[in-house]
Order: C-alpha cells, then structure tokens, then sequence
C-alpha cells in the first residue's frame, strides 16, 4: 500500500504590512485557518525577515492521490481568498511512500 504525500508552497505579497507583527498576523490567520479547515500541516517556510513576503507550505498525507489533490485545492482556495494579500506563485510537490 502506497502512502501519498502532497506539499503545496505558496509565496505571498502582503502590500498593507508595514511590520513584521503586521506580517504575522496575516500569516497566522491563514495558516491557522488551513489547519483547522482542511486538516493540513501548515508553516511559514521562508521570507521570515521581509515584512511584505511570505512563504507558506501546507501538506497533506492520504492513501490516495486524489484525495490530497482535492485536500490541496481546498487549501490554494482559502488562501487566495484573503483579499489583503497578493499570491505571487504556487508549486506543488508530491511524494510517494511504499509501506
């Protein structure tokens, strides 16, 4: 049985920021969020010291593809639902582990 691991990276503008806890702010509401909403692993993964940029990572681990595909959607919609902020790029990243 196959054990299917999808990480999404998500790089963020957040134009209204005019400091680090401003950043923060935004960047804990929607990592929070994602966990609690979807059930993911969620982190600021880069761009700690840049009060306008942000890195976030979000994974999610099933049984099938889809599923974390469908997981993932979710997530990339939630977060380009925050008006306050600016998605430069996404890239997703799949793993694949035989148990």
């Amino acid at each position: 049985m196959a054990l299917h691991v999808l990480a999404l990276a998500v790089d963020l503008r957040i134009p209204n920021a005019d400091s680090l806890k401003d950043k923060r702010s935004v960047v804990r509401t929607i990592t929070d969020g994602a966990r609690r909403r979807h059930g993911v692993s969620a982190a600021e993964t880069g761009r700690n010291d840049d009060h306008q940029r942000a890195e976030l990572g979000f994974a999610v681990v099933a049984s099938s593809p889809g599923h974390c595909t469908e997981v993932l959607d979710a997530v990339e919609r939630f977060v380009w639902s925050f008006p306050e902020i600016d998605v430069v790029a996404t890239d997703r990243h799949w793993t694949e582990v035989d148990r």
